[in-house]
Formats: C-alpha cells, sequence, structure tokens
C-alpha cells in the first residue's frame, strides 16, 4: 500500500515539474533570445536524462557495464518510439526544416557510428561484441561534432524572432531558478517512481527481466516522456523534439561514452543484432517520418508505438 501511494505522489510531482520545466525553458528562450531548440538540445535534454547518468556510472564503476548499456538501448527505443509515438496521439509534432537539416541528421549519424562500434564480431568473428576505451573515445569525439553545432546555433541566433510571444516568466534569473528546481523535482520524483515501482513488483514475484526492462529502462526516462508530452500539448515542438534529440545524443555519447572512458570497457555478450537495429532504427525513424511532411502524424506515432510493442514483445520472447 504504501508503494502505492509513493507512485502516486511522484506521478503528481513529476507531471507539475514537467509542466514548469517546459513554461521556464520557453520563457527563458524567449526572453533571452534564445532559440528554444538550444535550452531543449542542452538543459532540458541534459537535465532529464540525469538519471540515465547515475545508473550508467554505478554500474560501469562496479564492473556490472551490461545494465548501463541495456539502459542506453532501451531509453534511445523508448524516447522515440514510446514517448514520441504517444506525444504524437497527444498532438501531431511540427517539425522544423531546420531540423530536419541538421539536428536530425545529427542524431543519425551518431546512432550509426554508435551502431558501428557495437559490430566487432562483424568485423573480426573470433572478438566478441564489446565497448573498449577507444570507442568511448569516438564516441567523446562525435559528441563535439553536436557541440560545435550547438555554438553554431547560438551564433545565428535570430534576436528580432519570438519578441511579441507572451511568455509566462518575465524575470530570466526566476525563470532559470524555476527550470533548476523543476530539474531537481523531476529527477527526484522519476527515481521515487523507479524505486517503488521495483519494490512493488518484487513483492508481486514479477522477474528481474520485466523489472529490468520495463520499470527500468522506462522509469528512467518517465522524465523525457513527461517532458515531451507536456510540450506537445502546449504546441511548444521545438522544446518537445528538441529534449529527445538531445538526450539520445547525450545518453550514447556521455552517459555511456564518459564512463567508459573512466573505467574501461565492457562486452556485450547479452545483446544481438536486433538490439542494433532497434538502436539505429530509432533514428532513421524519425528522420523518415519527420522529413516526409515536416510533420508527424498521430498515425505515424501510432506506428511507432507498435514498433516500440514489437520490439519489447520479442525481447520478452527471446
Amino acid at each position: 500500500m504504501l508503494e502505492i501511494i509513493m507512485l502516486i505522489i511522484g506521478f503528481a510531482i513529476i507531471i507539475k515539474s514537467a509542466d514548469l520545466l517546459v513554461d521556464c525553458a520557453s520563457s527563458l528562450a524567449i526572453k533571452c533570445h534564445l532559440p528554444k531548440m538550444l535550452i531543449a538540445l542542452t538543459i532540458v535534454s541534459f537535465g532529464t536524462c540525469a538519471p540515465e547518468i547515475a545508473i550508467s556510472f554505478q554500474s560501469i564503476a562496479s564492473q556490472n557495464g551490461e545494465i548501463a548499456f541495456a539502459n542506453i538501448i532501451g531509453s534511445c527505443a523508448v524516447n522515440v518510439f514510446l514517448i514520441i509515438g504517444l506525444a504524437c496521439v497527444i498532438r501531431p509534432i511540427k517539425v522544423r526544416h531546420k531540423t530536419i537539416k541538421k539536428e536530425l541528421p545529427i542524431l543519425l549519424l551518431i546512432t550509426t557510428v554508435f551502431s558501428i562500434l557495437m559490430l566487432d564480431s562483424l568485423f573480426n568473428p573470433a572478438t566478441p561484441n564489446g565497448f573498449s576505451r577507444a570507442d568511448g573515445v569516438v564516441l567523446i569525439l562525435v559528441f563535439f561534432i553536436f557541440v560545435l553545432y550547438l555554438f553554431q546555433l547560438l551564433k545565428h541566433r535570430n534576436k528580432s524572432s519570438d519578441e511579441d510571444v507572451k511568455i509566462k516568466f518575465e524575470n530570466p534569473i526566476v525563470a532559470i531558478l524555476l527550470l533548476i528546481v523543476s530539474l531537481v523535482l523531476i529527477i527526484f520524483s522519476s527515481d521515487l517512481i523507479v524505486n517503488n515501482a521495483t519494490s512493488l513488483a518484487y513483492k508481486l514475484n514479477i522477474s528481474d527481466k520485466i523489472v529490468t526492462m520495463v520499470l527500468i529502462a522506462i522509469g528512467t526516462s518517465l522524465p523525457e516522456m513527461i517532458t515531451t508530452a507536456a510540450s506537445a500539448k502546449k504546441g511548444e515542438f521545438d522544446i518537445a523534439i528538441g529534449n529527445i534529440i538531445g538526450t539520445n545524443i547525450f545518453n550514447i555519447c556521455i552517459v555511456l561514452g564518459l564512463p567508459i572512458v573512466f573505467y574501461g570497457g565492457i562486452e556485450l555478450q547479452g545483446f544481438n543484432f536486433i538490439d542494433i537495429i532497434a538502436v539505429f532504427a530509432s533514428s532513421l525513424v524519425l528522420y523518415v517520418f519527420a522529413k516526409n511532411d515536416n510533420v508527424i502524424s498521430r498515425k505515424e506515432g501510432i506506428v511507432m508505438i507498435c514498433i516500440f510493442i514489437a520490439y519489447y514483445a520479442y525481447l520478452f520472447l527471446q
């Protein structure tokens, strides 16, 4: 009973905090003449992937790197197929031409590099699939392509746009403080939800596999899920799509790459070609659907959700 009460409290906090985060990010972007996409790609995305960072460093440091890797693969699939899919069902997401031309190709490039690095056995059958410290360095170096783009985005910001748009928080300092508070509350509440959901699952004798693949992977993506859904509902499409693009880039390059560089490589015995396809497909499908007509429709959102269900059904049945 205690776990159910804490779950309800956790969901109440995370929903309200995500709503506040979207308003703060939007107000800050407009008031400081910053592109909303820049705020979404940096502050919002890095903040909402904090649970994954904690899990990744902890698991790799304790020589259990497969948990970190499963979390990254699960998060990438969940972020696109489930979260964007659900957000599009709530409200079709309009995607800017610049996002299709620049941000999505960067994500596709980084995901492609990540997928290739997973295919050690393809290039040398005697070598088991794994991630070495050198692979981690490659991911960090690829991340700098993204950083260079962020500097370009900041340099070419349009100071005249959004001047006549109504904003909720006029004072940038107040917006920044509330943004930090909302991020802390989102991270705290997601941790509360994951811990109590896991405890409840064990008490109900649910298997470890279901706990790991459903409660942990989806649970740590709750900040992205609530933030993206709230952004889509408010029509803040740049924040909705930018949050997912930025989070997946941070997850691959920093959340996985950084602890591997610090603590050394990991072997990937429990992963196969289907997992690699799922990660690569998450970026490819997002790019194709967005490029089609600059809108990810409800039907395409449903397709994404069906892909997510099919992938998770495969995981449970294998």
